[in-house]
């Protein structure tokens, strides 16, 4: 980590709890139980933990894309549940990068398009310029005007890194960012990752890629909804050992 304690704490997350009601009567599924953590700017935090963790659910509720049920999250010192639906959006939209599981690439747009969107919304100079660095930085500067049904998984999820990279977001999301991806591609990816938290800037990332979480400044192993352990400075030892006593079976390497 390279932010010093005095400067804003970029995401400050405080109690959180997140339900879901249950489907035709049943009870409600708790998947958060008084979570707390903070991220500071310049660092880079992975959350692991077993399936059925709540791992991409709290991931979700960082981000400000799904509300808490109990708690408090608060976004560059701003309380996201006090702001309104516009605000939220435009935060989001200045500030905050989010690579999805499932991409979320809009079809009729080119991977070029797609990864100046962010930048295009924004009305900031130089997005195209950005958005085709970016794509040279992850290896497709050659696929600039394919469709997304044109490229493959692997490369449909770089152009969503790339479109991350382009926005010049302040804090990053990544849910499995690598689980597309062959090894070399994953390398490079998480290698782009781990170089964008710097300076003001950080990256909170899922993964079940313990390699990937030993290249963040501290790994968080979720279990049942609550943080069971927190690492610094970990190696992928220190994660395989701490994902095990979570209750998650990993194979030996």
């Amino acid at each position: 980590m390279t932010g010093s304690a005095d400067r804003l704490t970029l995401l400050d997350v405080e109690d959180v709890t997140k339900e879901f009601d249950g489907v035709r009567g049943a009870a409600q599924t708790t998947v958060l139980r008084g979570v707390s953590l903070r991220v500071a700017p310049g660092e880079m935090v992975a959350i692991v933990g077993p399936s059925g963790s709540g791992k991409s659910t709290l991931l979700y509720c960082l981000a400000g894309l799904e509300p808490v049920s109990t708690g408090r999250v608060k976004l560059f010192g701003r309380d996201i549940a006090t702001l309104g639906r516009n605000a939220l959006a435009k935060l989001r939209r200045d500030q905050i990068g989010f690579v999805f599981q499932a991409y979320n690439l809009i079809p009729s747009l080119s991977a070029e398009e797609n990864a100046g969107l962010p930048g295009r919304l924004a009305r900031r100079k130089g997005a195209a310029s950005a958005a085709r660095s970016a794509l040279e930085a992850v290896g497709l500067s050659s696929r600039g005007r394919f469709l997304p049904g044109k490229l493959s998984g692997g490369q449909q999820q770089r152009v969503a890194i790339a479109r991350v990279l382009a926005s010049g977001a302040m804090l990053v999301f990544a849910d499995e960012p690598t689980g597309a991806l062959d090894t070399r591609t994953g390398e490079q990816v998480l290698s782009l990752l781990r170089d964008a938290a710097t300076g003001e800037r950080s990256v909170v990332i899922v993964t079940h890629d313990l390699e990937a979480a030993s290249r963040a400044d501290r790994v968080l192993v979720l279990r049942d909804g609550v943080i069971h352990a927190e690492l610094h400075a970990p190696t992928s030892e220190n994660v395989l050992e701490a994902v095990r006593a979570a209750g998650e079976e990993v194979p030996a390497a």
